[in-house]
């Protein structure tokens, strides 16, 4: 395991610095990393560490949606409204309405096989989005008219609504019968709601904590809080398995809204502290991150998807796009910066590499042709998402002036 975690860092860094010196965005040659690396090429990764792959990507995530808290400024998020509530579910419709509707017609599947394979595409990478979307924000850039707060709150909730989308189309292909079970579409709302107000509880009581701890003459050391905080984050992400099937509850949600009431309860000072510490903390779970999504990317499917895949992902991909349009319709926007959105809403990696095999494990006729397109999509989009990102922010943007 040690010599695959060296070879993981050392070459996700390696090639990270290549392609930043090419100018190209760093998360392309960690991907390309974990694809070298990855079982379907050199298989030079310990199948020790693949098997705890997807809990590593998620530590990795949660280290990062704790800084985006941390810099969320909730006074900006709020101004923003409607945009962000639609921004989290509208966009993914109309993206599975694309595959819904071209899927039968591009690549032969039943509608409903089209729709499952949409849901498993539709839903944007908070790993590519969110950083990107933090340091615009420490950077001024967009924050006039809070568009990455906007960007990263429906990035956040995009992933519960399609997810939830996937559990109810796979659940019909799989018996046959077509029927819908609603309290899915239910649990959508109350997952998002509890995920907030319980974040916010156990952040409240955080934050009683050090407040009591620092009265009584115990200072806690920031080094000491950050690993305070990414404990409690792991039990809030292990409450949403806990409860599952009893209760819906979006542990990412809680996270950020714990480090949300985190900040708003703590002085400015300490949680710019805080933040610094997990920006430091993402630079090593980024290289795990990406590292390992490239690594459960199996590049032989690319070759059965074929041109069809491509142009499906596309003609999906417009679909997406007069979504976030729509989601943007009617506000102060500028069309540069309503077109900053469509670019920052493209990328998909991380939960299409989770859940890309789902439909063929479950033994559905079509999972082989859904793990083809999501590799290939997983592949065209997260680098052209993120190099669309960090080309046109400044270029689209306006940047806030510090003093």
């Amino acid at each position: 395991m040690l010599t695959s975690l060296a070879l993981i860092f050392l070459v996700g860094l390696a090639l990270a610095g290549i392609c930043q010196r090419l100018h190209l965005p760093r998360i392309i040659g960690m991907l390309f990393t974990g694809i070298l690396l990855g079982p379907y090429v050199l298989n030079l990764l310990d199948p020790s560490i693949l098997s705890i792959s997807a809990d590593l990507r998620q530590m990795a995530l949660i280290i990062i949606l704790l800084k985006a808290g941390l810099s969320l400024n909730l006074a900006d998020l709020k101004k923003v409204g409607r945009p962000a509530v639609m921004m989290s579910c509208v966009p993914a419709s109309f993206e599975i309405l694309g595959y819904f509707l071209f899927a039968p017609l591009l690549l032969g599947l039943s509608p409903l096989e089209g729709a499952v394979m949409g849901a498993v595409l539709a839903a944007v990478s908070p790993a590519v989005v969110v950083p990107r979307m933090v340091s615009m924000m420490e950077n001024g850039i967009g924050t006039n008219k809070s568009i990455p707060q906007m960007i990263m709150a429906g990035a956040s909730c995009d992933d519960i609504f399609v997810i939830v989308l996937f559990t109810t189309f796979a659940g019909m292909a799989q018996n046959g019968t077509g029927t819908v079970n609603w309290m899915d579409f239910v649990n959508i709302p109350v997952s998002i709601l509890l995920g907030i107000a319980l974040g916010a509880l156990v952040g409240f009581l955080l934050n009683l904590f050090f407040e009591a701890a620092y009265r009584n003459k115990r200072y806690i050391r920031n080094s000491m809080k950050v690993i305070v905080i990414l404990g409690v984050s792991f039990l809030l992400m292990a409450v949403e398995s806990w409860l599952e099937g009893i209760v819906a509850v979006s542990g990412l949600l809680a996270v950020v809204s714990m480090a949300c009431v985190v900040k708003i309860k703590s002085p400015e000072f300490v949680t710019k502290r805080l933040s610094e510490k997990f920006g430091k903390l993402w630079i090593a779970a980024e290289v795990i991150l990406f590292v390992l999504v490239g690594a459960a990317v199996d590049i032989r499917y690319t070759l059965d998807a074929g041109l069809a895949a491509v142009g499906l992902i596309f003609l999906s991909l417009i679909f997406r796009s007069v979504g976030v349009l729509l989601c943007v319709a009617a506000t102060k926007l500028s069309w540069k910066e309503r077109l900053f959105c469509v670019i920052a809403y493209l990328p998909k990696a991380t939960v299409q590499a989770a859940m890309g095999s789902v439909p063929l494990a479950m033994g559905l006729a079509c999972g082989q042709m859904v793990l083809s397109v999501a590799v290939v999509a997983i592949l065209i989009t997260a680098p052209l998402g993120a190099i669309g990102i960090d080309v046109s922010c400044k270029r689209l943007l306006e940047i806030e002036q510090k003093n």
